[in-house]
C-alpha cells in the first residue's frame, strides 16, 4: 500500500470547542472507518502552524486516500490535503538513473 499524509485545518467553529475536541476527533476517525476500511493509520499529530492536524495513513490508492480528505472536509474542516509520501530510500532508487 502507499503512504499518504493528510494535512487538516480546521474550521473555526470546530477550533474553539476544545471540550469536545476528542469526541470529534473520534467521530472523524468512525467515519473514515467506516466509508474506507482499506486505510490504515500510522501516525497522528497536533500541529502549531497552518495545519492543525497532520495524519499519516496507508490506503491502497489515491481514491481511497481523496475520500479521507473529502470526509475531512464534509466533517468541518476547511482545508484537507492528502499528499503522496514516498519512503526516502525508494526516491533515492527513483532518482539513481537520471
Amino acid at each position: 500500500m502507499a503512504t499518504y499524509i493528510l494535512a487538516t485545518k480546521l474550521s473555526p467553529e470546530l477550533t474553539k470547542d476544545v471540550k469536545r475536541r476528542a469526541e470529534i476527533g473520534r467521530k472523524w476517525l468512525d467515519k473514515v472507518k467506516k466509508n474506507c476500511p482499506e486505510v490504515k493509520f500510522l501516525a497522528h499529530y497536533a500541529l502549531l502552524g497552518p495545519y492543525d492536524f497532520i495524519d499519516i495513513y496507508e490506503a491502497p490508492d489515491e481514491q481511497s486516500a481523496a475520500k479521507v480528505s473529502m470526509i475531512s472536509l464534509s466533517s468541518g474542516a476547511v482545508a484537507a490535503e492528502s499528499w503522496t509520501a514516498i519512503p526516502y530510500k525508494n526516491f533515492l532508487e527513483l532518482i539513481e538513473n537520471l
